[in-house]
Formats: structure tokens, sequence, C-alpha cells
């Protein structure tokens, strides 16, 4: 049940991987990374947008095996409903030719096995430890952190988030319909993730220090170096998303950090999609 396909990212060059689709869902900023991963490397490859919601079931249709072990981890440990949902698959989820892959680290180190330029990762392997750990951080807390803030915000009042969640960055947040989209919005936060309540309030008062961690990257240049590498591609679509709700916007948008959001989302036009 694919809600719509889309291509990115210029025909693929000769020896270049070809023949891939994303599987996503809509405004999802983890998705966002595997788009990037795939732009960065110049792969040219369509999006399958799975209806949020329903798509851990659906990415198994399409033939993706789910994880016997939970991956996301809410408050240290998963919720029941988000362990069901990890052993079903989750996305963003790769298709090349005959092979499939799930979940973004996965994907880059695939993406590197198999066509190593340009790279997503440093040579020099000190900064290349530096830059797998931001990678780390962002794939797991940096990230369920952004998700469950504005989920909890679509929830309660989409009136919280820019343009109600339907235009951004990242597009419409989960579904194109208004409707659709406050009403996953509820079942995520409060079911899924557990964000509501006093959880809101402590995610919100840890943000400053997350921030902070963006900020001490970018000085040490593990962030916006010279060129753009994996934990650019993972840390940037969580700040967008934060980006979207209006009461954090100012605090967001003041720190160095959002200046890794003007360069990885919105790049000056070039052919190939490669790097910004």
């Amino acid at each position: 049940m694919a809600a719509t396909e889309d291509t990115a990212a210029a025909a693929p060059a000769d020896g270049r991987l070809g023949d891939a689709t994303l599987y996503v869902i809509p405004g999802s900023h983890a998705c966002k990374t595997g788009m990037l991963a795939l732009e960065h490397k110049g792969i040219h490859y369509r999006t399958v947008e799975l209806f949020t919601g329903l798509h851990p079931q659906l990415v198994r249709m399409h033939g993706f095996r789910g994880t016997p072990e939970p991956l996301r981890m809410v408050d240290g440990k998963p919720t029941r409903m988000s362990a069901l949902m990890d052993r079903f698959g989750t996305v963003p989820a790769l298709r090349i030719g005959g092979e499939r892959v799930q979940r973004n680290m996965e994907i880059a180190r695939y993406l590197e096995s198999r066509q190593p330029e340009p790279p997503l990762f440093p040579e020099d392997p000190v900064l290349r430890a530096k830059v797998e750990e931001a990678e780390r951080w962002g794939d797991g807390e940096l990230q369920m952190a952004a998700r469950r803030i504005v989920l909890i915000a679509g929830a309660r009042n989409p009136a919280e988030l820019h343009a109600a969640g339907a235009d951004g960055p990242l597009g419409a947040l989960l579904s194109g319909s208004a409707l659709h989209r406050r009403a996953i919005a509820n079942v995520a936060a409060r079911t899924v993730f557990s964000a509501g309540g006093e959880r809101e309030r402590e995610q919100i008062a840890a943000l400053p220090a997350m921030l902070d961690r963006i900020d001490a990257w970018m000085g040490e240049g593990v962030l916006n170096g010279e060129r753009l590498y994996m934990a650019d591609f993972v840390i940037a679509p969580s700040l967008a998303l934060l980006d979207y709700r209006l009461d954090l916007r100012e605090e967001v948008r003041g720190r160095p950090g959002f200046a890794l959001v003007e360069r990885v989302l919105r790049p000056a036009p070039s052919p190939g999609g490669g790097e910004a």
C-alpha cells in the first residue's frame, strides 16, 4: 500500500549502484537521512511512501525482515508497542536489485561497501571514530527525542507546529491528511513512544544540553566540516524536525548547529545530488 512513488538524484554513472528503491513514511527525519545518504552517493533511486501506522506490516510485505530484538529505546528501554513494530520491520528500508537493507546505520555501511565514493565516513581513523560516535548518538538519543517532542505537540494541538505539520523542510509530517496526521500523532505519542506529561517536560529540559553537544561537534569539525559525512545526514533532519515546533524554534535556530540544517537540507542546486 504505497501512497506515492517518486524519484530523486541523477541517473547512475557507469559503475555506480542503481535500481534502488527506498521505502519511507511521509515527513520522517529517519527516512530523510536515508535519502540524503543515497543522494550523497549519487545513486538514482525511487521512493515508495507507505501508509504511516501500517508501515511495519507493509515493509514486511515488501520482503524485508523484522528484527527479533527491539531497536528503538524509549527512556532506556523499548515500549511494548515500539518493540512489536520493530519485530515487523522498520523504515527507511532500501532495496537494490535483490538485496534488502534496513535502518540507516546498516544502509550507510552497505553503501560504503558497494560504492565507496564519495565516502560517508572520513578516511582519518581519529575523525572517523568521532563521526561514528556522533552518528550513533544522532541515530539513537537525538532522533528519539526529536520524534517524541514533536509528536506530542502535534497530538495535543497541530497549531503548535509550523503549518500544523503540513509543510516544512521534511514535508508534511506523517501524512498529507490533517485528520490522519493528528490521529497517528496521538497514537504514536501516547502509546508507542510515551511522550506526554512529565516525559515531555524532561525531554524539553534536556534539549539545551543536546544542542550544546551538536555545537561542540561543529566546533571540532566533526559536523559541518569541509566534507559532509553520515553524522551530518543523521543529525540535520532531527534538527529540522525540532524546528517544526514553534515554541522551540527560537532556541533551535539560534544555535550554531542550525547551520547544518541550512547546508544539508537547503543546499544550492547541484547536478547529480552529491555533496552540498
